[in-house]
């Protein structure tokens, strides 16, 4: 994707899959053969048990499974697995943009992530900044559990981590496509907007002392988000950085408006207090166009999709509408390179939508393989 002073920097494993194997009893052998077969185990000290590997088996949603069975990852499907946990539970995480290089495919490899907590006790919720480290390919994990006295522990999966107090519960976190400034953007469940900057708590991350300077114990720092807007007028999820206007983001409720922040001179964000109303149910996902500056997508629990142009006023910015889905549009993705967006509903589907065709309301392609 996250607490004493000292638990800040917490060791990961791999998690490799156990095979399990049946053990069966050779059958008794009369004559001198067996005579034989008895003192050869004597001499060799070995058994002459027969071991039968247990027939892996690929799980289907749906099926029952029996008494003390549980469900285990297959490692050959991944070049790299490695699970951590962050305490409280997470419903949304992203990536922390660093330095390191794009498109790295050499290990051990380093990945930043921050994620913002979802606990039962409003005043015990975090935007929890990570640094995971040291992480190997599934094949190198394997060969170094086979000698375990050649492992290092500087050269285990390693787990940094920086947490900042949150007010209320994260619905969502996005981290702005900057290099400068690490701001993130959170949707608190009391039905606020906030912009935090974490450039400072990124340094931190990267610290040696990070163990004794980050955690606060299990307070986390206590900051003052840059910007708070408390102008929708309920709780909501849809939020996204623009990619082609530095600062510029746009959030979404689920009293069915969307907003658009723009960022000012002075450091701040102007909020137009006029909302982008066209969504009849609560907006669950937008997305900025990769392209185009001013435009960006909108999916709603009205089973619609909707496409808009921020340069128009508020009440006329919705350019295209489209019914997407016979249930509510949870998730949309916006293709990088081609005009394609992709989405998901509430009765499993996810569909590809060409823009270039999307007023004609007709899917590019259906996938149907979730049951809900």
């Amino acid at each position: 994707m996250d607490e004493d002073d000292d638990q800040a920097s917490d060791s990961l494993s791999s998690s490799d899959e156990m095979e399990a194997i049946e053990v069966g009893d050779s059958d008794d052998v009369e004559g001198d053969s067996a005579g034989d077969n008895e003192s050869r185990e004597e001499e060799g000290g070995e058994s002459s048990a027969a071991t039968k590997p247990e027939v892996q088996q690929v799980y289907l949603p749906g099926q029952p499974l029996e008494e003390g069975e549980e469900l285990v990852h297959d490692s050959s499907a991944y070049h790299m697995y490695h699970a951590a946990r962050t305490g409280a539970p997470c419903l949304s995480f992203d990536i922390l943009r660093d330095a390191l290089g794009d498109e790295r495919s050499d290990y051990p490899i380093t990945a930043y992530l921050v994620a913002g907590t979802q606990s039962e006790e409003s005043r015990q919720n975090f935007v929890i900044l990570m640094k995971m480290s040291q992480l190997k390919k599934v094949a190198d994990a394997k060969d170094e559990d086979s000698d375990d006295e050649d492992i290092l522990e500087d050269d285990e999966p390693d787990l940094d981590t920086v947490m900042i107090q949150h007010p209320g519960a994260v619905n969502r976190i996005r981290v702005a496509p900057l290099v400068e400034k690490r701001l993130i953007a959170t949707w608190s469940e009391r039905g606020v907007v906030h912009i935090w900057d974490a450039s400072k708590h990124m340094i931190l991350l990267d610290s040696p002392t990070v163990g004794a300077a980050s955690s606060k114990g299990l307070t986390g720092h206590k900051e003052t988000p840059l910007l708070s807007f408390s102008g929708h007028q309920s709780e909501g999820f849809a939020l996204d950085w623009s990619g082609t206007v530095p600062g510029r983001l746009a959030t979404g409720a689920c009293d069915s408006n969307v907003h658009v922040w723009n960022p000012d001179q002075a450091g701040s964000w102007h909020v137009d207090q006029r909302p982008f109303a066209a969504h009849t149910k609560s907006v669950e996902d937008i997305q900025w166009s990769h392209n185009e500056a001013s435009v960006f997508a909108s999916c709603s629990c009205d089973q619609t999709i909707r496409i808009w142009d921020c340069r128009a006023k508020p009440s006329k910015a919705c350019m295209i509408t489209t019914h997407a889905h016979d249930s509510d549009v949870n998730v949309i993705s916006w293709n990088r390179r081609d005009p394609f967006i992709l989405s998901g509903g509430d009765e499993g589907m996810l569909k590809i939508w060409d823009l270039r065709q999307f007023k004609k309301g007709e899917a590019a392609a259906i996938f149907k393989h979730h049951s809900a």
